[in-house]
């Protein structure tokens, strides 16, 4: 029976009843998220509040691997890491739920752990919500943080994105426990030096994978530097409303343009050194940059960056911002649509009357480091992507200067190598009756024939003098285009032998890859050969260990009887002497006993006081749950046109707030919601905003 629960379900997972949340914006349905590995579900002790709740994540058959019992073993004592709280996890296995797996197959292997509540990255990003500069400082230093206490003990994520990121810090729901204002989510990729490899690795998720890793799997300790980068430059930047705006949908670059130089590029660079300073963007820019993950900053350079900032000149450098947009309208206007035409016509860029821009020394260095990769790709014979980083070029170059001709001279080379055309243009011998000499001097012989008789005789000797010479002239074209004929079959041949030459080297490689691999399986073999007798000897050695301790423990209870023995004599050569003390120990426990009851019933009183403080903490955080899902009750009704229920959930909405009122009014939007409802029932015809 698959595992497909309701809202209200109960399970039992470790003798520990759970019901299955129900979604606050779909009433009805379970409170679920799809991932790329599974599906988690949200579980509520029976016992409990919403701030015990925990996730249950039920894998896919793919990814239901035994291995992960091992591997969440070794993850829990990373859960008392900043961020890392869904390491403490409980793997559900045949052993010790073998009758809730028999009812639901799908549970094999299946994961509890700590519930996250909050939204996702991904979600700030998709709504386009803007972020404060001390919202953004906050969660970019936090995800420094996580990631700098991470790389300290040698592990990483694998598979940082926008929605393995998980925000806290915007939720609606009071957070009791310390929790951190980022949190990490889908570690089963996780890296460590104790952590077995992936059967199948993820190769990251776009918008935050590195272009010249992304078609391999991620699975190091530099995985997470650039994808890192990458999200720490948007929660930085996300307090900017020109980055919110360009942002291409789900993230803010488009997974074709990483790593390139490209308009968002650009933008986001200029808006860390304007708002952050010029760390932070040289930082994104090494990221940006960097030829390899191992090269990108690490979290700790982030984070001591980040110590150091001001969100005062964050603020400061918005408000300048604003005012020269507000004094400058229409040059702002100019700036975007110059920013927004594109640039992948280098025809129209011949016009001399084109305005120049100036360029700055970092774009140069740019332009430089793309040209000598361009050559670099020529030199290893890889003419494709020479082609593609000549164009890409080609749009940040100066009008007119050396190296815009060079680089053109270059594209048109190896375009026509990559797409070589017939010549067409070869010419043809014209037959010497044909040729232009030819009838010129014929129409000339007319013209003087028809003149007068005393001359034809010298002009049939010119005539056939001049035929003669045309005959030469035709041998020798013919004997021309022979040569040329014999020199392209020689070119052919010489091409043929160079791309057998180039097929060979191929095979040699293909062969030298075959030879690699079959060494570093032999390599493999015998390192799990040599692990699998250290295992041996290691067992051997705690074999001999046990022994001798079961040794030590008995003549460690031998001494114990002995001593037991010799103390026995004692108590009873001084039996007389306590005989005289009983009275005094009795009145002495007398007294201690009254003034034990007289401090008991003062704890008691205490923590009974203790108790309702935090009975009316814990019924306020779970009345703002119920007044939560009243109104979207409240809400789903009005859509769905039943009017008479919508008032109902109004009223009882109405109710539980008049009974806590001045507690409610400052948490989260429930006040917004109250004043909403207020508006509902005095003109039902009033739409309910959706909160």
């Amino acid at each position: 029976m698959s595992f497909q629960p309701n809202p209200g379900d109960e399970v039992v997972i470790n003798d520990i009843a759970y019901t299955i949340g129900q979604h606050p914006a779909a009433p009805g349905l379970a409170y679920a998220q799809a991932g790329r590995q599974g599906i988690v579900y949200q579980l509520i002790p029976r016992n409990g509040s919403i701030h015990g709740a925990k996730a249950l994540k039920v894998f896919f058959p793919k990814f239901r691997i035994p291995a992960m019992v091992y591997q969440s073993e070794h993850m829990e004592s990373y859960s008392e890491l900043p961020g890392l709280q869904v390491c403490k996890r409980d793997v559900l296995t045949p052993e010790r739920n073998g009758a809730l797996i028999g009812k639901h197959p799908d549970l094999l292997y299946a994961v509890l752990m700590p519930w996250v509540q909050g939204q996702t990255w991904f979600d700030v990003i998709s709504d386009q919500r803007q972020l404060t500069a001390e919202e953004s400082l906050k969660l970019a230093r936090a995800l420094a943080g996580t990631g700098s206490a991470m790389e300290q003990r040698g592990l990483a994520h694998c598979d940082m994105s926008a929605p393995n990121v998980m925000i806290p810090f915007f939720s609606e729901v009071e957070n009791l426990g310390k929790t951190s204002a980022v949190e990490l989510v889908d570690v089963e990729q996780m890296y460590g030096s104790k952590m077995d490899r992936p059967d199948a690795l993820l190769a990251g998720s776009p918008g935050y994978a590195a272009h010249r890793t992304v078609h391999s799997g991620l699975w190091s300790s530099y995985a997470d530097r650039f994808a890192g980068a990458v999200i720490i430059a948007e929660m930085l930047s996300w307090s900017d409303p020109v980055i919110v705006e360009k942002a291409w949908g789900e993230s803010y670059f488009d997974q074709h343009e990483m790593q390139t130089v490209s308009e968002r590029y650009y933008a986001m660079r200029e808006s860390l050194e304007k708002r952050w300073g010029s760390k932070l963007s040289d930082l994104f820019i090494r990221a940006w940059e960097s030829h390899d993950l191992s090269s990108c900053p690490t979290f700790g350079e982030w984070y001591v960056a980040l110590a150091a900032v001001d969100v005062d000149q964050a603020n400061a450098a918005a408000a300048v911002t604003s005012e020269e947009e507000a004094a400058n309208p229409s040059e702002a206007d100019v700036n975007l649509k110059k920013s927004s035409e594109p640039v992948n016509e280098p025809v129209n860029r011949q016009d001399g009357n084109i305005p120049q821009t100036p360029h700055s020394p970092d774009q140069e260095a740019v332009v430089n480091r793309l040209f000598l990769q361009a050559r670099a790709l020529e030199d290893e014979d890889k003419p494709a992507a020479a082609l593609e980083v000549y164009r890409s070029l080609y749009h940040f170059i100066p009008h007119n200067s050396a190296m815009q001709m060079e680089v053109e001279a270059a594209i048109k080379e190896l375009d026509a190598k990559l797409n070589p055309k017939e010549d067409t243009d070869k010419p043809v011998p014209v037959p010497f009756y044909r040729s232009k000499k030819f009838m010129i001097s014929s129409a000339v012989l007319i013209v003087l024939l028809a003149g007068g008789v005393p001359t034809v005789k010298i002009l049939a000797d010119q005539a056939e003098v001049k035929q003669k010479e045309q005959q030469e002239a035709t041998r020798l074209a013919d004997i021309k285009a022979a040569e040329e004929a014999e020199a392209a079959k020689a070119a052919a041949l010489k091409q043929q032998e160079e791309q057998e030459k180039q097929k060979a080297a191929e095979a040699a490689k293909l062969d030298a890859e075959e030879k690699k691999k079959l060494a570093e399986a032999k390599k493999k073999e015998a390192e799990a050969k040599k692990k699998e007798e250290e295992r041996k000897a290691l067992q051997a050695k705690y074999d001999k260990q046990a022994k001798y301790e079961s040794y030590l423990v008995k003549q460690e209870q031998q001494k114990k009887e002995a001593a037991k023995k010799a103390q026995q004599e004692k108590y009873d050569k001084q039996a007389k002497y306590e005989a005289y003390l009983v009275w005094k120990k009795e009145n002495d426990a007398k007294l201690a006993k009254q003034e034990a009851e007289r401090k008991a019933a003062a704890e008691v009183q205490r923590q009974q006081e203790i108790a309702r403080a935090a009975a009316l903490k814990k019924k306020r955080a779970q009345n703002v749950v119920t007044l939560i899902a009243h109104y979207n009750k409240t809400y789903n009704a009005q859509i769905g046109r039943k009017i008479e229920n919508a008032e109902s959930y109004a009223r009882d909405f109405k109710k539980l707030y008049n009974t806590d009122a001045a507690y409610f009014k400052g948490v989260g939007k429930v006040a917004a919601r109250m004043s909403a409802i207020n508006k509902f029932l005095s003109n039902n015809s009033y739409t309910l905003p959706n909160l």
